[in-house]
């Protein structure tokens, strides 16, 4: 699957990370890392801002924002809680684990579909290594198709882009 594992070691693809426990039987798993030059503490709030009509996703804004620009700088109003609704454009994500400086996971589990984005936050010295896991499990005819020709790719174009702009907007 193309960028199914963009970034991302050999040991940061095999390990589990926060978040997978919630899809255990996900047909879909992707992971993507980047490191950024600051530590967790200071990429956490990019993080905690994300939805759509907010921060946006940092990634292509006029697929995944509307056109609007994703922010340039952190709005304390925007910053997520767990159990906070995170919006997605037509679906809303929920985010179910929030911890600043270590770990955000946004989750849509609803009959038919199963996915979550998970970023877990490592410190890497003066920095961070930002570990990006996408888990999925469509449950509808055909689903599987969809994860492997639609979503999956889909979904690394967008996370790839998202990644390389977080480490833009924590760079030092």
């Amino acid at each position: 699957m193309l960028f199914e594992t963009w970034g991302a070691t050999q040991a940061e693809i095999t390990e589990p990370i926060v978040g997978d426990e919630l899809i255990p039987d996900a047909t879909l798993v992707a992971t993507r890392s980047i490191d950024c030059d600051a530590r967790p503490a200071e990429v956490y709030p990019w993080l905690a801002q994300m939805g759509f009509g907010k921060a946006g996703w940092y990634s292509y804004d006029l697929l995944d924002n509307l056109g609007r620009k994703s922010a340039a700088e952190i709005v304390p109003a925007w910053q997520v809680v767990e159990g906070e609704s995170v919006p997605g454009g037509p679906i809303a994500f929920t985010a179910v684990i929030a911890r600043p400086g270590e770990a955000f996971v946004l989750a849509i589990q609803r009959n038919l579909l199963d996915f979550t984005l998970a970023f877990e936050l490592r410190a890497d010295g003066e920095g961070t290594r930002l570990v990006s896991r996408v888990r999925a499990r469509l449950r509808f005819p055909g689903g599987r198709i969809v994860e492997r020709f639609g979503l999956g790719p889909g979904d690394g174009i967008m996370v790839r882009k998202q990644l390389l702009e977080l480490q833009k907007r924590t760079a030092r």
